[in-house]
C-alpha cells in the first residue's frame, strides 16, 4: 500500500485491544465507537487524537453513524474496519447464556453499518472478532445469516480460529475471526490466516516481579495505587483464596506460575487467584495476561476495568492479523 497512514474505523472497540494490535501493525484508528463510556476513555487514553465516541449502534441507523465517521476522517479514506461485539450471549463460559439474548443480534448490526460503510468508502478490508460459541450449533442459523449480511458487502469472506496462546499471549484463548477482503485489493488464493509460534509463553513470564498490590476500598482514588493505575484487585479474605479450592470450577482458580493462564474472561468474584495465593489477581496482571502494553491504562471504576481486559483482543493476536493483511495488500500494489 502506498499511503503513509492507513485510517481504520472500530465498531464496538470497547478498550482498544483489537487496535492496539493494528496499531502496532502500523495502522490508525480515525474512528472508534463503543457503548461503554468507561471504555472509550480508556481508548482515548491510549489512541492519539481522541478518535472513541460513545455511541449506541443498535439505536444509531447507518446513515447517522456515517455522518460522525465522515467529521473524523477528514476527507481522507478508510482502508478497513474493525469490530469485537460483545459475546456474552454466545459464551460457552456463561452458564446462564439465553438464545433470546439481545446481544446476539449485535453481529447483524456490525452487518448492517458495515454495509453502509463499504458503501461510502469501498474500504480494503473488515476484521470481526468473537468467541467459539457463535461458531457452535445453538448459533449455526444466527451464524448463517450474518454471513449471509456480510457477503452483501461485495467483500470475500475468510473464517478462521486463531488461539493467543501461539501469538506470545500467555493464555489459552481461542477465537473465531471473520475477515473480508477486498476483490479488487487482494489475491483471494494466496491469503492465509496468521501462523503462531509453538514455543508458549507462562503467566511467570507475564507477571513475575510487580510490585505488592493495592486492594480496592470505597473511595480509593487513582493516585492511592502504587506502581500502576490498574495494579488494585479486589478485597476477599476467603481462606480458599490460599487453599486453590473451588465451589464451581471458577471462583477460586489459581494459576500456575508455569503454565498459561486460562481464558481471562472473569466477573468480579471470578477473578483467578495470583499464583502466590493470597488474593486474586489485579486488574494490570490481566492486561499483562492478555498481552497489553505495559504503559497501556484502563479507567473506570474496578468493575468496568475488569470488564474492559476481559472482553479485549489480545493485542498481540490483533498484531499477527494486521501484518498479515498489510502484507496481503502490499503483495497486491507490487504484483
Amino acid at each position: 500500500m502506498t499511503e503513509d497512514i492507513r485510517p481504520i474505523i472500530s465498531l464496538f472497540s470497547g478498550a482498544g485491544g483489537l487496535d492496539s494490535g493494528f496499531s502496532q501493525a502500523g495502522f490508525v484508528t480515525a474512528f472508534a465507537c463503543d457503548l461503554c463510556h468507561a471504555a472509550v476513555r480508556s481508548f482515548n487514553a491510549n489512541h492519539p487524537g481522541n478518535p472513541a465516541q460513545q455511541l449506541d449502534l443498535v439505536a444509531l441507523k447507518p446513515g447517522s453513524l456515517l455522518e460522525r465517521i465522515e467529521v473524523s476522517l477528514c476527507g481522507k479514506r478508510p482502508v478497513g474496519v474493525l469490530a469485537g461485539p460483545p459475546c456474552q450471549g454466545f459464551s460457552r463460559g456463561n452458564v446462564h447464556r439465553n438464545p433470546a439474548d439481545p446481544r446476539n443480534l449485535l453481529p447483524l448490526k456490525f452487518a448492517d453499518h458495515l454495509n453502509a460503510i463499504v458503501e461510502a468508502y469501498d474500504i480494503d478490508f473488515f476484521v470481526f472478532e468473537n468467541v467459539l460459541g457463535l461458531a457452535g450449533p445453538k448459533h449455526a442459523e444466527l451464524l448463517g445469516r450474518v454471513r449471509e449480511a456480510l457477503l452483501k458487502t461485495g467483500l470475500v469472506l475468510h473464517e478462521g480460529i486463531l488461539n493467543a496462546l501461539d501469538f506470545g499471549v500467555p493464555q489459552r484463548r481461542k477465537r473465531m475471526f471473520l475477515v473480508g477482503l477486498n476483490p479488487d485489493r487482494f489475491d483471494q488464493s494466496t491469503f492465509r490466516f496468521p501462523v503462531g509460534r509453538s514455543k508458549h509463553r507462562t503467566v511467570r513470564d507475564a507477571i513475575s516481579g510487580l510490585p505488592e498490590a493495592t486492594f480496592n476500598r470505597i473511595g480509593i482514588t487513582p493516585k492511592e495505587i502504587s506502581f500502576h493505575r490498574n495494579h488494585w484487585t479486589s478485597s476477599c479474605r476467603s481462606e480458599k483464596l490460599s487453599t486453590g479450592g473451588t465451589t464451581d470450577g471458577r471462583s477460586f482458580r489459581r494459576l500456575n506460575w508455569d503454565e498459561p493462564s486460562p481464558t481471562v474472561a472473569y466477573g468480579n468474584r471470578e477473578i483467578s487467584v495470583h499464583p502466590d495465593g493470597g488474593r486474586r489477581l489485579t486488574v494490570y496482571e490481566a492486561m499483562l495476561l492478555q498481552g497489553f502494553p505495559k504503559r497501556y491504562r484502563l479507567h473506570g471504576n474496578f468493575s468496568q476495568q475488569v470488564a474492559q481486559v476481559c472482553n479485549a483482543v489480545p493485542p498481540p493476536l490483533a498484531k499477527a492479523i494486521a501484518k498479515r493483511i498489510a502484507a496481503s495488500i502490499q503483495q497486491v500494489v507490487l504484483g
